[in-house]
């Protein structure tokens, strides 16, 4: 007798929104051969920790990423206080001091090489 879309879970809702929101906000992420997946997700605590991985995983510019996912997730649904996000390179935020022991996916980019400018265009 019940029904599906009236009972839905509240959490369940809310990992739609975000999963939604990432794929709106940020569609270059699997454009460039990236994933973004919830983690963790705690409505009571209004937090949610996003792993960014394939591409993101070495991409010189996962730090702008999550830094803008992280700013826009809170403006933009009302539900979430604090944002988690790692690459999973052993740092929580983007790269952790190099390379982490893997090869970034973009030659180059951790040279700092002005002259080098044939990296991606930032995500936002």
């Amino acid at each position: 007798m019940s029904t599906e879309t009236e009972d839905q879970d509240p959490d369940d809702e809310l990992r739609e929104r975000i999963t939604n929101f990432l794929r709106r906000n940020f569609p270059q992420i699997q454009m460039h051969g990236g994933s973004a997946a919830i983690q963790d997700l705690d409505r009571e605590e209004g937090s949610v920790t996003i792993q960014l991985g394939g591409a993101c995983s070495g991409c010189g510019i996962s730090p702008m990423t999550i830094q803008a996912i992280k700013t826009r997730m809170t403006k933009e649904i009302p539900e979430i206080d604090t944002v988690h996000a790692s690459t999973g390179m052993g740092g929580k935020e983007g790269m952790a001091g190099g390379a982490g022991g893997m090869s970034p996916s973009f030659p180059g980019e951790t040279t700092g090489d002005a002259e080098d400018d044939e990296g991606p265009e930032a995500p936002f």
